[in-house]
């Protein structure tokens, strides 16, 4: 078993002044893995000084210094990315597959931050006037349980290339796959207090890192209730703030889609990250007079996505990350019926086998109208509602409905009118005909999805603000 009892201050692990300890739980098994020793406020303030004193130095460096700063991490983690995978998988029950991409993502994001960082323009003159783009001072960097790396990585990156250094509080539930990253980064040979890690739990960390007067910038990637909690709070100190929220992804398939290509992809975005995405794409938006079809082809194309050990690389769905978010789940799936909405395939309990984690069945919806709650609320599972429409202008009337802006998908033949249709929903990406990334694309949502932008050059300046100097 692995015992964390360290916090990284300073350069250094350092003993945690918080002694409260929480076990970390195989979500495969339920069988423990370790424990971590959970800091407390006096950490916090311990990270935030650390930062504060060695931002002044690194707020002066060039892009050069930030650029090889920024090549050292990329360097150190690629070189552990199948160690970083391994901990996804044991630790938050991620599929290998996905697992693996979601680090290597989080590992190229200190190149793309160096990409972007050179291209930046940090400063601009006009007749007598210089403007210049300058690090906002120290930032905390608050992360979720469903993509640990590269929430850390892109967060980090995008940080330290603007000059701030930061304070990160990640998820409790994801100490171990934290623990690999930090010795990486150890391993970079930082200047000490640019990178300082403590972890506990949002209500003390988290709370303290939100109303520190030292603290000037909060980036936030979870919940749109705890979003709303750190505006709220850090308003005293006029805290800037990024806010990645939740998601209740639309995905239009328009009439003149192949549904033999897109029902199967529209299942893989649905139960993308055993459907813990904020992006994934679950409602299904599908034309009245192909819904027959549809329902067929769904249950033909459920064949492939199998269940089980998120180690085999076969397996498409793995177990959800504890036994709290397993029962959150049910709730929403007993709630669908309650509220008339009918099941083509999936349903309540664990699936055949599977009974001692938190595994749970892949379920698809028909007959649901976007009003009942499993059409507008994050469930956070594998969980997908199927809506019919009549039009094209009702479809994207269905899409819009909803508190939720981060993601949408159109699938559709005729690429054009699938464009004019992405450009008319509100959301802070839309992907035509697949599921696609760009690193340097903005990301971040409308709504209650969020405030700001993160990777590229949208997620440096996030942490930039403006200096006019006039002669």
């Amino acid at each position: 078993m692995k015992v964390i009892t360290k916090h990284y201050i300073d350069g250094a692990f350092v003993e945690s002044h918080g002694r409260k300890s929480m076990a970390s739980i195989n979500p495969t098994n339920q069988q423990v893995l370790g424990s971590v020793m959970l800091g407390d406020e006096e950490d916090a303030r311990r990270a935030v000084a650390a930062a504060k004193r060695a931002f002044p130095a690194y707020s002066r460096t060039t892009k050069s210094d930030r650029a090889e700063i920024l090549r050292r991490m990329h360097h150190v983690t690629s070189a552990r990315v199948g160690d970083l995978t391994d901990a996804m998988v044991t630790e938050y029950g991620g599929v290998s597959q996905f697992a693996s991409l979601i680090v290597q993502t989080g590992v190229e994001a200190f190149r793309q931050a160096e990409k972007a960082l050179q291209e930046l323009e940090l400063e601009r003159k006009w007749d007598k006037t210089t403007v210049l783009y300058e690090p906002v001072g120290v930032a905390g960097l608050i992360t979720a349980w469903n993509a640990n790396t590269l929430f850390i990585c892109l967060k980090t990156a995008s940080a330290l290339a603007a000059g701030c250094t930061v304070v990160i509080k990640p998820s409790e539930l994801s100490s171990l796959q934290t623990q690999v990253l930090l010795d990486c980064l150890h391993d970079a040979g930082l200047p000490k207090g640019i990178v300082n890690v403590v972890n506990g739990l949002g209500e003390t960390v988290g709370a303290e890192l939100v109303r520190n007067p030292d603290v000037a910038k909060i980036s936030f990637t979870g919940s749109a209730a705890v979003g709303e909690k750190i505006m709220r709070d850090g308003a005293s100190t006029m805290k800037r703030v990024t806010l990645e929220l939740g998601g209740k992804s639309p995905n239009i398939l328009l009439d003149d889609a192949d549904f033999s290509k897109a029902i199967p992809m529209a299942l893989g975005v649905a139960f993308l990250n055993s459907g813990q995405a904020c992006a994934a794409g679950t409602r299904l938006l599908v034309p009245r007079s192909r819904l027959d079809e549809v329902k067929r082809t769904v249950v033909d194309a459920m064949r492939s996505f199998t269940v089980g050990d998120p180690a085999d690389p076969k397996t498409a769905v793995g177990p959800l990350v504890s036994a709290k978010q397993y029962e959150r789940v049910q709730s929403y799936i007993r709630k669908g019926v309650e509220e008339g909405a009918e099941i083509l395939v999936g349903g309540e309990g664990h699936p055949r086998g599977l009974e001692h984690g938190n595994f749970t069945k892949p379920t698809v919806f028909t007959n649901v109208s976007n009003d009942m709650t499993i059409a507008q609320e994050e469930i956070f599972g594998p969980v997908l509602s199927v809506i019919a429409y009549d039009t094209v202008d009702e479809a994207v009337r269905i899409a819009n409905d909803s508190k939720y802006g981060l993601h949408a998908f159109v699938s559709g033949r005729d690429v054009q009118r699938a464009r004019r249709v992405a450009g008319q929903i509100r959301a802070g990406r839309v992907v035509i005909n697949g599921m696609r990334d760009d690193p340097q694309a903005p990301w971040g949502g409308f709504k209650h999805s969020g405030i700001g932008r993160e990777y590229g050059a949208f997620g440096i300046q996030a942490f930039l603000e403006p200096r006019a100097i006039l002669e």
